[in-house]
């Protein structure tokens, strides 16, 4: 059972980020949505907060309003098996946001995010050093995270 969820802050758009994040993840949906009631800050009726879940995840969007904008202290790590898997989350993720090196997307939103495949942890934690230090030397060369160029530097 998950204990710890993340609640995500957004200024009035926490509705069409929730439908991107659920459009770009397998597996995923609203749970809930608590509306604005008459007393708050927000227009009575207006999303106030959604419970969703990517791909089995639980999260909570709010709309907290301005002030809080996200930054890149807190992110997201997507864990990836394949390059098509990559493909989709970075481009579905970062359209209308930003591209960033070594896997990292900002969403439109400005919530950052990493796309991770697997395969990268690997070698970047593979016993031989020099693995290791050929496949980092390669991330950093990236934005979106390649696989086969990883193989490819790292001579595999």
């Amino acid at each position: 059972m998950q204990s710890i969820t993340p609640f995500l802050w957004y200024d009035g758009n926490a509705e069409e980020a929730v439908e991107l994040y659920t459009s770009v993840f397998p597996n995923s949906r609203v749970v809930s949505v608590m509306r604005q009631g008459e007393a708050g800050p927000n227009e009575p009726g207006s999303v106030l907060s959604i419970t969703f879940e990517l791909n089995g995840q639980t999260l909570h969007a709010m709309n907290g309003g301005p002030g809080q904008p996200f930054n890149m202290s807190i992110s997201l790590m997507v864990e990836a098996n394949t390059q098509d898997e990559i493909d989709r989350y970075y481009d579905g993720l970062s359209g209308g946001g930003e591209a960033l090196p070594c896997g990292w997307v900002k969403d439109r939103f400005g919530l950052h995010w990493q796309v991770t495949p697997k395969r990268l942890m690997q070698l970047m934690s593979h016993e031989d050093a020099g693995v290791a230090k050929k496949a980092a030397e390669a991330m950093f060369q990236m934005t979106k995270i390649d696989i086969a160029a990883l193989e490819e530097a790292v001579g595999g």
